[in-house]
């Protein structure tokens, strides 16, 4: 049963010294056997001031990434080495490195779901809570901003005073819905509030009662007096809001807000990454750590 698997789970991650993190889209059984669940940059630095020796990062490979990158003393696992990020793939360095020449005068600042080559040629990091403290917070007054153009542009939207150069990138998984999925979920549901992540359409946002991270969404959600929401994020989020707070109603924004990358890992991966028989070691090496932490060390300077 699942009790037992998860039991046996906490009994190996304590005998073998072995933190687990659990990104928010997980599966609720995975978030029950993780020492922490949350954002990917908030588990990055969780798992560089624990004492275990070993962390296993229930996630994706760019939040593995992240992790080495704050902890390069510790042996951080992929759980699933398939678990790949879309959007962190779409753009390289080669290429950014090209669009930064036609663009000398712009600041790179890039997503923090970008892979670690990436981010040796940004200047600064943001997740989607600080992008809008960040760009703002920024000396420079010309942006390049990657990989996400949704992202992008909700937050010059919010940032009108700097120049923003936006590409086409994005996650598949928030981009694919659209303005007639939010009507349709606001005339089935027209008590709920309407939460939604920035990283969908501006056609979508638009229409939101609260746009936040992931971790917004749901802080959100639990402190508000209403009693109904429609959620426009991963659907693993209605799972855990229903958890959570068992006497309120969550909706999916639409069945297709599913991360096929986030599904890959399963509670028998965990097993088996705390048992020292599965998932990837992650390795970088240390001029590209050091040319890619940078960036994220100006965002912590800058208050992301």
């Amino acid at each position: 049963m699942i009790k037992d698997l998860q039991a046996e789970i906490a009994r190996l991650k304590k005998e073998n010294d072995v933190c687990i993190l659990a990104h928010s889209y997980m599966s609720e059984d995975v978030c029950e056997v993780a020492d922490f669940v949350g954002d990917s940059y908030a588990l990055a630095l969780k798992a560089k001031g624990v004492p275990q020796k070993k962390v296993v990062m229930c996630g994706v490979r760019f939040m593995a990434e992240t992790v080495k990158m704050l902890a390069p003393e510790k042996t951080v696992i992929l759980s699933n080495p398939q678990a790949g990020c879309p959007m962190a793939e779409q753009m390289d360095k080669e290429v950014i490195a090209e669009v930064k020449k036609m663009y000398p005068d712009y600041a790179v600042v890039a997503y923090i779901n970008t892979t670690a080559e990436l981010k040796t040629i940004a200047d600064y990091c943001v997740t989607s809570s600080s992008a809008e403290k960040i760009c703002r917070a920024i000396p420079e007054k010309n942006i390049l901003f990657i990989p996400d153009i949704n992202l992008g542009t909700y937050v010059r939207n919010r940032v009108p005073e700097k120049n923003f150069k936006l590409l086409s990138g994005g996650c598949p998984t928030h981009a694919r819905i659209e303005r007639a999925d939010a009507e349709e979920a606001k005339r089935l549901h027209p008590e709920a509030l309407f939460l939604v992540h920035p990283e969908c359409r501006p056609e979508v946002t638009e229409l939101a009662d609260y746009v936040g991270s992931t971790k917004g969404i749901m802080d959100f959600a639990k402190n508000s007096g209403n009693r109904e929401f429609i959620i426009g994020t991963e659907n693993s989020i209605v799972q855990h809001l229903g958890f959570c707070c068992p006497e309120k109603k969550f909706y999916p924004l639409s069945k297709n807000l599913i991360c096929p990358n986030m599904k890959l890992t399963t509670l028998p991966d965990v097993y088996a990454c705390v048992a020292g028989a599965g998932g990837e070691a992650i390795s970088l090496d240390e001029k590209t750590r050091l040319a890619a932490v940078k960036c994220i060390e100006r965002m912590i300077v800058l208050g992301g």
